[in-house]
């Protein structure tokens, strides 16, 4: 019984380790491929105005969320 559950948390730890070994090596392709199309493709000024576009929503939302809690 105890040896059975021994086994079940390797398989666990096994698992565990799979997944994050995963989400290491996606995070890692993700960010070559950012780094790619921004500095060798040239969207740096395309990302640019985008980030310079939001700026205004975002603070609205900003502004909206702080009165909902100064409301409180």
């Amino acid at each position: 019984m105890a040896e059975e559950l021994k086994q079940e948390e390797k398989k666990q730890e096994v698992s565990k380790t799979l997944s994050m070994l995963w989400k290491v090596i996606l995070g890692i392709v993700l960010l070559i491929l950012a780094v790619y199309l921004l500095l060798i493709r040239g969207w740096w000024q395309d990302t640019w105005i985008m980030i310079k576009g939001c700026v205004g929503p975002f603070l609205i939302l900003a502004a909206l969320i702080t009165f909902i809690i100064a409301k409180e």
